[in-house]
């Protein structure tokens, strides 16, 4: 059995707070197509309430983290009803080791973003 785990954080540097509130599709990316396996939204400190794969669901292979960032910039009021700098913001990553937690932190504004790999 494996024993990795995903998880993410996203943090409104904006703001100096933890963003809440945003939701997070997951897909897994074979070739040109991807399949989504969970949806989430942050809580009160910005991550989710529980990794978003574990164990056996995480396999080898690329994954794509979706963030609304844009639902969460106008409800958070720091964006209006024009169109946004930042929307949807993808990131793509590989997993080559399913025993490993893989930490994916977005660091987000109104007009930049971040990202690393965390632990």
């Amino acid at each position: 059995m494996a024993g990795g785990k995903l998880t993410t954080h996203v943090l409104d540097t904006a703001r100096g707070k933890p963003a809440a509130g945003v939701r997070i599709a997951l897909y897994r990316v074979i070739g040109d197509n991807r399949s989504k396996i969970a949806e989430l939204v942050t809580n009160a400190d910005g991550r989710t309430d529980g990794p978003m794969l574990s164990g056996d669901m995480v396999t080898q292979g690329t994954y794509e983290l979706v963030f609304f960032a844009g639902d969460y910039l106008r409800a958070s009021g720091q964006a209006g009803d024009a169109v946004l700098f930042l929307d949807q913001i993808p990131i793509r990553f590989g997993v080559s080791d399913p025993d490993t937690h893989y930490h994916v932190p977005l660091l987000i504004s109104p007009f930049a973003y971040s990202t690393y790999r965390g632990s």
